[in-house]
């Protein structure tokens, strides 16, 4: 049976390369491509799909793009493979992502070879990374062992509650993450903005997806 693919990315080009590219590949079916997260949502409702390859920064859908349409795609389609190919380096936003269910981060810049591999390896069960991005999630995770889990500014309770904030949970959802009232969650997050020096939430998506030292 062929592994039964949808693509998304909002560069047409790119978009048309990937799908030429895979298209010559005997074990893989595409079901479609995509330009934006409404379109995603379309064409996962039209059948069952193995696995989603899909960009990091897409914007213009419905469902957002980055951490919150991942996480989204995450607790909507729980049984998704997802393997997200991108041109982000942020070691920080790497381990997030693979915290959070991404099961492959690949690099645009790399060969696509890399994807091809990657596809067959999600679909049998496994993570792959290519090697460009493996790098950057080891240089990541060596930085938050020596920085003890985090900003050195914040606590460990208010820099959970970023941590999962940015990645699309509200914050009704994580007071029953952690077990805290939603006033405790609210103020906590007031508290990290004030010490990271941001006054808006798109301030505080900005500042941790653009900081190295981000380590959830």
């Amino acid at each position: 049976m062929k592994i039964r693919i949808i693509i998304a990315d909002d560069h047409p080009v790119l978009l048309s390369g990937v799908r030429h590219e895979l298209a010559g590949v005997p074990t893989l079916n595409i079901l479609g491509c995509a330009r934006n997260s409404s379109e995603i949502i379309d064409l996962l409702s039209q059948g069952v799909c193995d696995i989603l390859i899909t960009d990091y920064i897409m914007p213009g859908g419905e469902f957002g793009d980055g951490m919150g349409m991942l996480s989204f795609l995450r607790r909507r389609y729980p049984d998704l493979k997802i393997i997200v190919f991108t041109t982000v380096e942020n070691g920080a936003i790497i381990g997030e992502m693979l915290r959070m269910g991404v099961h492959s981060v690949l690099s645009k810049v790399e060969d696509i070879g890399h994807l091809i591999s990657a596809i067959h390896a999600v679909y049998a069960g496994a993570t792959y990374l290519s090697p460009s991005v493996r790098a950057n999630a080891a240089l990541n995770h060596d930085s938050s062992q020596q920085q003890s889990g985090g900003w050195p500014k914040l606590s460990r309770r208010e820099l959970e509650v970023v941590r999962l904030y940015v990645s699309g949970h509200s914050i009704t959802d994580i007071a029953s993450q952690l077990n805290r009232t939603k006033q405790t969650v609210s103020s906590q997050k007031s508290s990290a903005m004030r010490k990271l020096g941001v006054k808006s939430d798109a301030d505080l998506f900005r500042f941790v997806f653009e900081s190295s030292s981000f380590c959830g």
